[in-house]
């Protein structure tokens, strides 16, 4: 076994590679002759690829919840709003496998340890800015969560590279959007 082998190293691995070559592409032998090792040689600090997927999820939603704290500090209303979803799209742009590993479905026991929980908490707070009920919150969260990720999917798939206006006056309008529906969400 290679020196310096540890589970950590083999999901860092996995990441670059999904990164390189997409989250779907990641598999045991991939990662392996990444690391210079034999397959079987990963079986003792990994149980398959679901678990090797899995960890790479929990990974990058700790990322993932990691900027976001940073970006959300000391911002509120649109500024906080729009640095979340800044957050979502840099990453994206900038991990493209990693994103895509952050929305590895995995067991309910397993998300609730997971940043999930924490990025849902960020959310929150971004919309306590806005008095959102709190009975309402779970609409709004998933509002931002699905337009954020329906707008940065289709972006990264060269969906709005062949019209006008450019992508980046689309996600600002969004974004401007999103702070009206915000400010303005009825109480029930």
């Amino acid at each position: 076994m290679r020196a310096g082998l540890t589970p950590a190293r083999i999901v860092e691995a996995g990441l670059e590679l999904a990164d390189a070559v997409g989250f779907d592409h990641v598999t045991v032998s991939s990662v392996a002759r990444r690391v210079g090792v034999r397959s079987a040689s990963l079986y003792s600090h990994i149980k398959d690829l679901h678990d090797l997927k899995t960890r790479m999820a929990l990974r990058a939603l700790e990322e993932l919840a990691e900027r976001a704290a940073e970006s959300l500090a000391g911002r509120s209303e649109s500024d906080a709003l729009a640095a979340l979803g800044n957050v979502y799209r840099d990453y994206a742009h900038e991990h493209p496998g990693r994103f895509t590993a952050a929305r590895f479905p995995m067991d309910a026991d397993t998300a609730m340890v997971s940043a999930g929980p924490r990025q849902t908490a960020l959310t929150q707070a971004v919309l306590r800015g806005y008095a959102v009920p709190e009975s309402e919150q779970p609409h709004a969260v998933r509002l931002l969560g699905s337009t954020f990720l329906g707008y940065i999917t289709l972006e990264l798939s060269t969906g709005f590279s062949h019209s006008a206006p450019d992508s980046e006056s689309s996600w600002n309008r969004i974004l401007e959007v999103l702070d009206h529906t915000l400010r303005h969400w009825p109480d029930s």
